[in-house]
């Protein structure tokens, strides 16, 4: 390694992409292209540094393993930071294995890292959690392990563990300033202050009362009944329920439990269920076929019992609490996704929100509309970003945090 390729190397460890770039600018062998196409990542040009690394990949060639292992998980995380989340994990596998043969123990822990995120964003839990599983920060230099640390806390905070999430935030505060970057470090003050904002709202009548996610964890730690509109099912004593795929299930279930204790009419109950004002007989035969699939799924934690006017929800436990997305409206999930101000996708929403792209492409020509999105870029090179909510934290909203996840 030459004098420039290893000061531009030191600097871009540091943070300083200008400074690497200087160096390098002008180079155009396999290490100079790497470190050219590392360093316009850190400067948020994801496509041209794409571009770069690939070309470093293809001038490496199969016989420098190492460097091409380090080119492919360089790709991976621009590949991550674009939201490209349909390509296969394997061939980052396969460059974390290459990388710990040579003895790069730092870049294969960073690439389990990778793997990580990927997981998180796909709201994959159980998978974050086993490639997180044996990974000690304490033995990374402070920049991995900030990034270790930060992982460590979203995972906690999408299981609801917010004491674990803290403390990881913590140690990560320690080890991003032990590391200097000052990119790091503003990434981990937002995410330390994402946890004293609102997170949810509880609706009890007219009243609304914002609750922050530790307020969360204790109201679904308390043995209540939980109607849980962010996620979408009904928790109680550990106990879930999930009805995200089942519509007007939800549907039914948010307003008996919104009237608790009080019964609610049958015209209502189909009003909700199924957007009709002018109910029949149908209807009337539907809605006890729903309430009676509604009353099988919840049957260990509360029962539905017919009243003179309609029904009324009977909880095994004594109250019932409603919790309803920090921010209204059928797309919360989505807004949630693109509040980390990042490019995304329509496909890459779709697998993260596990819905079909066209689905994903209405709602997103909806928030278009509201003017809470925009586009960029065109056909198949088409992104989308929005201002990131930072009125709120938004872990409540993202796909697949579901209790005990």
């Amino acid at each position: 390694m030459d004098a420039l390729i290893a000061a531009s190397a030191r600097a871009l460890a540091a943070g300083d992409a200008l400074g690497a770039l200087k160096r390098v600018a002008l180079r155009d062998d396999p290490p100079a292209l790497a470190l050219r196409g590392i360093a316009m990542a850190q400067l948020g040009e994801h496509a041209r540094a794409r571009e770069l690394l690939r070309r470093a990949a293809r001038a490496f060639g199969p016989q420098e393993e190492l460097a091409h292992a380090r080119c492919v998980l360089a790709e991976a995380e621009v590949d991550l930071a674009l939201r490209e989340l349909r390509g296969s994990p394997r061939g980052l596998a396969a460059a974390a294995g290459a990388l710990a043969r040579h003895g790069d123990h730092a870049n294969a822990m960073h690439a389990r890292l990778v793997a990580a995120r990927r997981f998180l964003l796909l709201g994959r839990l159980a998978d974050a959690a086993v490639t997180l599983q044996g990974l000690d920060p304490r033995q990374l230099p402070p920049a991995l392990a900030a990034v270790a640390e930060l992982a460590a806390a979203e995972l906690a905070l999408r299981s609801l563990r917010c004491a674990p999430a803290r403390a990881a935030l913590a140690r990560a505060d320690q080890a991003a300033y032990r590391a200097g970057i000052p990119s790091l470090i503003a990434e981990v003050a937002e995410a330390r202050a994402a946890l004293d904002r609102p997170a949810a709202r509880q609706l009890a009548g007219d009243e609304v009362r914002a609750l922050r996610l530790e307020e969360v964890e204790a109201v679904l730690g308390s043995g209540a009944l939980v109607l849980d509109a962010c996620r979408r099912g009904l928790a109680s004593a550990g106990a879930w329920v999930p009805l995200a795929r089942r519509p007007i299930l939800f549907a039914l279930a948010f307003a008996l439990a919104q009237a608790w204790p009080r019964d609610v009419e049958r015209d209502a109950l189909i009003a909700a269920a199924f957007r009709t004002r002018e109910p029949d007989e149908t209807h009337r035969a539907r809605l006890r076929v729903e309430i009676g699939r509604l009353r099988a799924l919840a049957r260990d934690i509360a029962g539905i019992e017919a009243t003179a006017r309609g029904f009324v929800l009977r909880p095994r436990a004594s109250e019932v609490v409603v919790l309803a997305p920090p921010i209204e409206g059928d797309q919360a999930s989505l807004q949630a996704l693109l509040a980390d101000g990042a490019a995304w996708s329509t496909s890459a929403l779709a697998l993260a929100l596990d819905a079909s792209q066209r689905t994903v492409q209405r709602a997103l020509s909806a928030l278009e509309s509201a003017g809470r999105v925009r586009a960029i870029g065109q056909t198949r090179a088409r992104r989308w970003v929005a201002a990131p909510l930072v009125d709120f934290t938004t872990i409540l909203l993202l796909p697949a945090a579901l209790p005990g996840a």
